[in-house]
């Protein structure tokens, strides 16, 4: 069984520089504390110049001295004057040998040298004996600027990382709004051809991962990079000023192929990265629909073909995981591979070259400090490569465009005075290859109820949906008092039009809140009563609990007839002047059916009602039956005129002993 990831029709590919330059969007907002961030890893790369500037002068002051003192312990070959008998004797001053003194001018100490040594003589600390000897140098190191330097890096990467850190999860916390928002936005043709889960994934797991890979990425260019900055362009100082131009060529030359291994290995990551995002959205999509279905899946008793299934798609996410893991692993031993084999072949060449070490210890230590931050950078490359593959699905359903639009001019309306029309109306959804509607025309009295019966598929619901502009029409239009209903606010027009589906949904929340939903400044006796009209109450308080109740996931605490009359107290409450009724009763029983169709029958008095159902008793009373046959409405009138007709109504009528 093979079961593999498809492409939702809204997909598409982005460069990456679309797909970061769009995250600077998200992120300008907060630049001030990016700026801070930033500037405080480039602080932190400039620590590194006070270890440096101390390293060749430490070791030219040690090899001059330990010289110096070789040769002024061996005695000096050649006749001695002994002096006369008597005969004062004046020492000679002490003079540097001249190797050292030679060293010592060679040796040229860092511009802040000679401060630190005057504060350190202050402090009773000699830095430098008579012969120049940088013993205490090295302890005033120790003690001193190597503790000094270190607490400063520690708060400079502590600010970096925590306002890029904050940045970034402000970032994403408004990515996920807005994705929230734009989803909501859609129009119903859209979440009627997506997958829940799919969409589950790309609105939280996918920006999960980029907050992750954000907060390391801001922390890590705004230091590795100025590191290595730091690092090369003390080379390159060094090198022009100790005349070490050669050496810094072939220093140049190895470098570029550290990152040879990233840019060859990007492609391959970029691809099975997005792969395992794709395949991951899987899983979470099986999940999502065994939980939504459970009740299905145990009464077939296909729990194990569930399981094999999930089993299935889990070892593909498994194979295609490990294949990016392995491609992604591959960047950091590799660069530090070429990194020692280049190292290596340094040293080679400085032998060769003979060039001194403290010519070239200088030149070693920052390209060993720089191996991390480059490393960074190369394992970085991986991460952008993941980070492009999740913004490339956030901004493909941030891009979908499926939205009823309204125009910047809407008339706002507050009342329904007059009637509702329907003028030759044509609908299609975008997937099919006919009209779900063709040609409705027809008019909804202000206080009347127009009922609409037909077979599954012959777009009774997709009337309602017209109706309460979850689509627009292809062609024709629906007007209210006049007013096509494109023209009007959309927040209007659901104030105004109030519905109970077929299919109840209710809210994991209790009872009370499920029914003050969409009224959410109703008092608790504005909703007991809206109950008791949907003769829901006596159900409600026959639990302990009574209207804190907790109606379970998706209302699954409840039966259906109880979800059904907790949907219709809801629309009570909310009293809009328009109802569509969708299937309303179609989950009672016989007894609760009686009651509540006389609440809807007090509810209908002075409001127009749409009703659809597969129950003609409750429609019988309709002022106006519309029969429909594949989207075409072929009969209409009251019941009496249509069953008298002898045509479609009546068949349906006779099938349900209705007359």
């Amino acid at each position: 069984m093979s079961i593999d990831y498809k492409k939702e029709f809204f997909d598409r590919e982005y460069t990456a520089r679309e797909a970061y330059g769009r995250v600077w969007k998200y992120a300008r907002k907060y630049r001030f504390r990016i700026v801070v961030g930033i500037v405080c890893g480039m602080l932190t790369a400039g620590t590194l110049l006070p270890l440096f500037q101390v390293i060749q002068p430490t070791l030219e002051k040690v090899s001059a001295n330990e010289q110096a003192a070789v040769q002024t312990s061996e005695p000096e070959v050649g006749i001695i004057a002994q002096p006369e008998a008597g005969a004062q004797v004046q020492a000679p001053a002490p003079k540097k040998h001249g190797l050292a003194k030679k060293m010592d001018e060679a040796a040229k100490l860092p511009s802040w040298y000679p401060k630190a040594e005057k504060i350190a003589r202050k402090l009773g600390i000699e830095l430098q004996d008579e012969s120049g000897a940088m013993g205490g140098a090295l302890v005033l190191m120790a003690i001193v600027i190597i503790p000094f330097v270190a607490f400063v890096r520690l708060g400079l990467i502590f600010l970096n990382q925590y306002c890029l850190t904050w940045s970034a999860s402000k970032v994403v916390a408004d990515l996920r709004v807005d994705i929230l928002k734009h989803i909501q936005r859609q129009s119903v043709q859209f979440h009627g051809r997506i997958d829940v889960g799919q969409l589950m994934s790309r609105a939280t797991g996918d920006p999960q991962i980029v907050q992750s890979i954000i907060q390391t990425m801001l922390s890590e260019l705004a230091r590795a990079p100025f590191e290595i900055a730091v690092s090369v362009g003390f080379i390159i100082w060094f090198a022009i000023a100790n005349h070490q131009l050669p050496t810094l060529a072939v220093i140049f030359i190895g470098m570029p192929a550290f990152m040879l291994p990233v840019v060859s290995l990007g492609k391959m990551i970029r691809k099975w990265s997005r792969r395992t995002l794709e395949r991951s959205s899987v899983v979470g999509s099986r999940i999502h629909e065994i939980l939504t279905c459970v009740r299905v899946v145990k009464a077939y008793d296909t729990e194990d073909f569930e399981n094999e299934k999930y089993e299935t798609v889990n070892r593909t996410l498994f194979k295609t995981t490990m294949r990016a893991v392995r491609w992604g692993l591959l960047v950091g031993p590799t660069v530090e591979t070429i990194g020692i084999v280049l190292i290596c072949a340094f040293l080679v060449y400085c032998f060769a070259a003979h060039v001194t070490l403290a010519n070239v210890i200088p030149m070693i230590a920052p390209l060993l400090l720089i191996y991390k931050p480059l490393k960074q950078m190369a394992n970085l490359q991986v991460q952008i490569e993941t980070a492009q593959a999740s913004l490339q699905r956030i901004w493909s359903i941030l891009d979908v465009n499926m939205e009823l639009p309204e125009k910047p001019d809407a008339k706002e309306k507050t009342s329904f005075d007059g009637k509702i029309v329907f003028d030759d109306v044509c609908f299609r959804y975008d997937t099919a290859d006919h009209d779900a509607v063709s040609h409705a025309s027809f008019e909804i009295g202000r206080g009347k109820m127009v009922a609409v019966v037909g077979g599954t598929g012959s777009g009774k619901t997709t009337m309602s949906g017209l109706l309460a502009r979850f689509y627009d029409p292809s062609s024709g239009r629906v007007t209210m008092d006049g007013t096509d209903l494109r023209d009007l606010r959309i927040a209007d027009l659901r104030r105004l039009v109030g519905s109970v589906q077929q299919e109840t949904i209710l809210f994991n929340d209790t009872i009370e809140e499920n029914i003050r939903y969409g009224t959410p400044n109703a008092t608790h006796e504005q909703v007991v009563a809206a109950a008791k009209l949907a003769n829901a109450h006596e159900f409600i308080m026959a639990q302990p609990e009574g209207y804190s109740r907790l109606a379970g996931e998706k209302g699954f605490a409840l039966s259906g007839g109880e979800r059904q009359r907790i949907a219709i107290a809801r629309a009570i409450l909310r009293n809009p002047p328009i109802l569509i009724l969708d299937e309303a009763t179609s989950a009672l029983d016989t007894v609760t059916e009686k009651l509540v169709q006389d609440a809807l029958t007090n509810l209908m008095q002075n409001r127009t009602v749409f009703a659809i159902a597969h129950r003609l008793s409750t429609i019988r009373d309709a002022d106006l039956i519309l029969v429909m046959e594949h989207g075409e409405i072929v009969e209409r009138g009251t019941h009496d005129e249509l069953y008298a007709a002898n045509g479609v109504y009546r068949r349906l009528c006779d099938m349900q002993h209705q007359k």
